[in-house]
């Protein structure tokens, strides 16, 4: 074994130029070239790829890299061919390919040039391609991905399930499956599905000790929070994964308007926007993608500084590699997401059209990631109990690195409690999942416990003093702890273990921390307290209405045409002190700021230098104006002298709400010459009459109006009016 041993380091330093192998890479390589199946599980970073691709280079004959995304084998075979002088090293066989380069990688194969072949699992069905690989020697398969085998997996792939059979047509050869991320439950499926369960397994530590795991609740407010992030994390590249391509759009946008960095990424746009944005973020000309799961395969950037999920994803896996795509380089990692329960129930939604066993798949996965989200113990314990691997809570690399860890919620004996939920366990057979755990201890029926007459034994409700919530809880502290642990065949079923069978005869003091409530009450506490800084500043109300009737006077115009009385309580709640801020207050746009902003910004700078006042951090997030796209619709189309009606009709509004929108179009400063609509309804002099009562009242109320005329006039034609009033004077 020593000469394989120095040869490896020779070989090793001539094609990759290292001189030191990582983590597990020598041993698996070993395996490989002794001709052993073999099984990897190393997370991404650790250097998967190398495992493969130095035996294929040292061995005789073709690796054959069954791969499931085309982007990933293209940079790979780019990365095989910069080693050599010869460009038929390596080689892709997919859909991409025309017949005469197909010609070519055949034609490379046959004279014993390729030493790596990759392949889609769709290419390797196809009959001629299966006859022509029988033909010349191979050294061996490798499935990377090989998680996709596993409906259980967070990307089960169904072409991947036939790969065993297609590689047994190809003769006796060593299978190598790969994988970064496997619960052991997947890990199980793939030695099954592969055949193979004599592999030599080798599996890294999944535990990144840089990375930094934070849980928030979801508020209405998320985008704010996103923004005063990379704010704090200024210059820093970050991706922010989303579930669905509009709300990347969306989310893209609401930062660029921000003075951040960031373009979108996701499958909707064409291939070639894919490769800049990709490029921009890999060069650093920006700091921010906004993505779906669509992004990140195969990106080796090492200095992501954060991962940020808007939505929480569907599995733990997949949450594992999208954190896992911060800190590769040892540095920095913070990976935050924004959870509420409401978008759990959306994914639900989503999975109820699929088949019931994989509805049954979605939701068991989707169970982890909500007690991911809500435990209180130790985020990272949690994850890699999830992968099978133990830590150490206390002592462990990286172990303080999480929200919970540093700010503990309180922690409550729970001695009693856990040997009444192991007796449970015991004396329900060991049959039941966890709901029907919980049923049984606080004694509420279902099909499950009626068929095993659960419901008449006399341990029945025996931790009825205790709610759903608080046993949940209990359960996945205990599943951590190993006194419990979930069966790999039946998967939920939960099992005791020798540990739980000894707490049973022998309690000890066990310390259980309430889970965290993220629910919509906590959210709008949060979105409260956030106002409750949040009424107006009353003394700057009282000077900013003075100013505005200044203003108004020098102009000779109502103050109402100036500001109205929203705009001026935002701007005391937010105290903008620039134009550009101002534009971000309700109801001011662009325009109004500039014609009337100057002399308000300048009373509010004084006022908040005087005072000593800290302006809130988040001041003004500037809102994309989701719908600008309507706004300009309606802008443009007036300018047309469309009729109102059809503008309306167009964009699929109801009149009322085609006015409120003109409204705020005019009340921001933007002006519309609606005099062509309006000619139609009123004439010249019951026109010039309404103009003028707007000219000389306090307030622009309709309902003051109505009263004024005595139903001269309808409450529509009055708001039209208002409309034409507010255009013409104001902007």
């Amino acid at each position: 074994m020593k000469s394989v041993e120095i040869d490896l380091h020779k070989e090793l330093k001539k094609y990759f130029g290292f001189s030191q192998f990582k983590g597990l890479q020598e041993d698996v390589i070993k395996s490989i070239i002794t001709g052993n199946n073999t099984f990897v599980i190393m997370p991404t970073g650790g250097g998967k790829s190398l495992c493969y691709q130095l035996p294929a280079l040292i061995l005789d004959g073709t690796a054959i890299v069954v791969s499931p995304l085309i982007a990933l084998m293209k940079n790979q075979v780019d990365a095989i061919r910069s080693l050599s002088s010869e460009n038929g090293i390596a080689h892709v066989l997919n859909s991409s390919l025309t017949k005469t380069e197909i010609a070519q990688v055949k034609k490379d194969i046959t004279s014993g040039l390729t030493k790596l072949l990759y392949v889609a699992p769709e290419s390797l069905t196809k009959e001629e391609y299966v006859t022509f690989l029988k033909g010349v020697p191979l050294s061996f398969v490798a499935i990377d991905e090989a998680h996709c085998i596993s409906e259980w997996g967070h990307d089960f792939r169904p072409e991947y399930r036939n790969l065993r059979s297609i590689i047994k047509q190809l003769g006796d050869i060593p299978i190598i499956g790969l994988t970064a991320t496997a619960t052991p439950k997947v890990q199980e499926d793939i030695l099954k599905n592969l055949d193979m369960p004599n592999a030599n397994t080798f599996k890294a530590s999944f535990n990144r000790p840089n990375l930094y795991y934070e849980i928030k609740t979801k508020t209405k407010n998320v985008e704010s929070d996103i923004i005063r992030f990379i704010k704090q994390h200024k210059g820093k590249s970050g991706v922010i994964y989303c579930l669905s391509r509009k709300k990347v759009e969306e989310i893209a946008h609401v930062l660029q308007v921000n003075g951040i960095s960031a373009v979108p990424y996701h499958a909707g746009l064409d291939a070639k926007t894919r490769a800049r944005h990709q490029d921009m973020f890999l060069m650093e000309d920006v700091d921010v993608v906004v993505a779906t799961i669509a992004f990140g395969m195969g990106i080796d950037k090492p200095d992501v500084r954060f991962v940020i999920h808007h939505d929480i994803p569907k599995s733990l896996e997949s949450y594992y590699q999208e954190t896992g795509r911060a800190g590769r380089d040892g540095g920095e990692g913070h990976c935050l997401a924004y959870y509420s329960y409401k978008d759990i129930e959306k994914l639900e939604k989503f999975m109820s059209g699929k088949p019931v066993a994989e509805q049954e798949i979605g939701y068991a996965l989707l169970q982890e990631v909500v007690a991911y989200a809500e435990t209180s113990m130790s985020r990272r314990k949690f994850i890699l109990h999830y992968f099978g691997e133990e830590f150490d809570g206390e002592n462990g690399d990286g172990a303080d690195m999480d929200d919970n860890v540093r700010n503990p919620k309180k922690k409550v004996e729970a001695k009693e409690q856990v040997r009444i939920l192991l007796e449970t366990v015991k004396q329900t057979k060991q049959l039941y999942k966890p709901k029907e755990i919980i049923f049984t201890l606080t004694g509420k029926v279902n099909a499950v416990i009626k068929a095993h007459k659960t419901d008449t034994q006399q341990f029945f409700g025996a931790g009825k003093d205790h709610d759903d919530k608080y046993w949940m809880a209990l359960i996945r502290q205990v599943l951590v702890d190993g006194m419990l642990s979930k069966d790999i065949e039946t998967y939920g079923v939960v099992k005791l273990t020798p540990k739980g069978e000894e707490f049973i005869k022998n309690p000890q003091s066990f310390l259980m921390s309430e889970d965290h409530e993220y629910n919509e009450t906590e959210d709008e506490a949060i979105v409260t307290a956030a106002k409750s800084s949040g009424t107006a500043d009353e003394q700057l109300m009282v000077y900013l209405k003075d100013l505005r009737k200044k203003v108004a006077k020098k102009l000779g115009v109502p103050p109402f045409v100036v500001f109205q009385d929203p705009s001026l309580e935002d701007m005391a709640l937010k105290y903008p002190v620039s134009i550009e801020e101002l534009g971000n207050v309700h109801g001011v746009g662009e325009g109004k700021a500039k014609k009337y902003g100057k002399d308000f910004v300048d009373l509010i700078s004084k006022y908040v230098e005087e005072n000593d006042i800290v302006r809130p951090d988040d001041l003004v997030v500037k809102s994309t104006g989701a719908n600008s796209a309507l706004k300009l619709y309606i802008i443009q189309n007036i300018d047309r002298k469309l009729p109102l009606n059809d503008i309306a009709s167009a964009k699929g509004l109801q009149m009322d709400a085609l006015l409120k929108e003109m409204e705020q179009i005019v009340y921001s400063g933007t002006k519309l010459n609606i005099k062509y609509w309006i000619d139609d309804l009123l004439d010249e002099d019951q026109q010039e009459e309404i103009h003028d009562y707007f000219m000389e009242s306090e307030s622009d109320n309709i309902k003051d109006a109505l009263k004024e005329f005595d139903g001269e006039y309808d409450f529509d034609e009055l708001r039209l009016m208002r409309i034409k009033f507010i255009s013409e004077v104001a902007n």
